[in-house]
């Protein structure tokens, strides 16, 4: 294999592909970037098992092959060159080495049939999820998703596929969010599946441009074209909860107030909560809501009210200040509505007015004050 490219086009193709290279592994391999060269380009690939990167890389082919070279070396040697022409070539023993008009670098590839074969992705079906969407769902949802490895379902976002409707929701047991797209124009897949938060993320990066997108749902898998990019990610194949029983539909006390002036009183009275619990209270009143805090064992309190109307009777309910915030800045309306019960469940909270075609519900589960 031998191709010739500039350093700053094969930067910029690497620092994209180290997305999908895994942080730890006990698979060599898998710290590799794998050239494949022929009549039709140049095909660079990472993977870390879940996730697979596909792209092309603008060169000249001067000798056609394959080769798997360490990406991490690669870009920090490409990194630190100033904008020029790099021949880059591989022989069969899997030696690698690098000329530019001031330099020669030499390293060892490792043995191209070890890489990873690219995902099966036969039947696969178009979703009809375009670009603007997926990124509003992504910045809608992604930070409910859990962390906790041992509940698989619940580290992606479920996507429930319809005719003329998409849901999508993320939990971690403490928050929900629903978002639901209204005018979505499904194609040939319908029904559940759960895309891990990884792709998501990744998709995110990827569509800071205005490029299209096309997904393709396959048997075990999800394939993502953008901007001349390939992702490829595995499914989680799990149950999702099931997420309608929990929201609930009786809560009789709704409280309208200004979103910013509420998180930022969340934000300075949780300095001073638990640095365990970060628990806060809400105290609702017809025309105000005071937000305070106590911790015994550092001594320190902290209140702050602020205007609010609230339907129905008075409640006081704690929170994990952590979570409350992320929610709040995760609704982007001037004013929002919390539709409350009891101190002991589950918060709905809602934009003022949504969307012509979108909605949008988020949950907060409650934590027992301290007496």
């Amino acid at each position: 294999m031998r191709i010739t490219t500039s350093s700053e086009e094969l930067l910029k193709t690497l620092q994209k592909l180290s997305k999908g290279i895994p942080a730890r592994s006990t698979l060599p391999i898998l710290s590799c970037v794998l050239f494949e060269v022929d009549k039709d380009g140049v095909s660079l690939r990472t993977t870390d098992l879940e996730i697979t990167i596909s792209t092309k890389l603008n060169a000249s082919i001067e000798q056609p092959g394959s080769a798997a070279i360490p990406l991490q070396t690669l870009m920090d040697i490409t990194n630190e060159m100033q904008d020029t022409r790099i021949t880059l070539s591989a022989d069969d023993n899997q030696k690698i080495e690098l000329v530019t008009n001031t330099g020669t670098y030499d390293l060892m590839g490792k043995p191209v049939e070890e890489f990873p074969a690219l995902p099966d992705v036969d039947n696969r079906k178009a979703s009809g999820i375009d670009s603007g969407a997926l990124r509003e769902i992504i910045r809608t949802t992604t930070f409910a998703i859990s962390k906790d490895e041992l509940k698989p379902a619940l580290t992606g976002v479920l996507f429930r596929f319809e005719e003329k409707k998409l849901t999508t929701v993320a939990t971690d047991g403490h928050r929900l969010v629903r978002y639901i797209q209204k005018d979505f124009e499904g194609k040939d897949f319908s029904g559940d599946i759960i895309i891990p938060r990884k792709f998501l993320n990744l998709m995110n990066s990827l569509l800071v441009s205005n490029a299209d997108v096309q997904i393709w749902m396959g048997d075990n898998s999800l394939t993502a074209n953008t901007g001349g990019d390939s992702i490829f990610t595995r499914i989680i194949d799990e149950r999702f909860p099931d997420f309608e029983s929990v929201i609930p539909s009786d809560n009789d006390k709704e409280l309208l107030v200004e979103r910013e002036a509420l998180l930022s009183a969340v934000k300075r009275v949780s300095i001073f909560s638990n640095r365990s619990t970060h628990q806060i209270a809400l105290e609702v009143v017809e025309d105000k809501i005071t937000v305070r805090t106590e911790d015994p064992e550092k001594a320190s309190k902290a209140k702050e009210e602020i205007p609010s109307k609230l339907i129905g009777e008075n409640v006081t309910v704690g929170y994990n200040a952590a979570y409350l915030k992320d929610i709040l800045m995760h609704l982007k309306t001037k004013n929002i509505v919390l539709h409350l019960k009891t101190a002991i469940s589950a918060c709905l909270v809602f934009p003022e007015n949504q969307g012509p075609n979108n909605e949008i519900t988020m949950l907060l589960m409650p934590i027992r004050l301290n007496d």
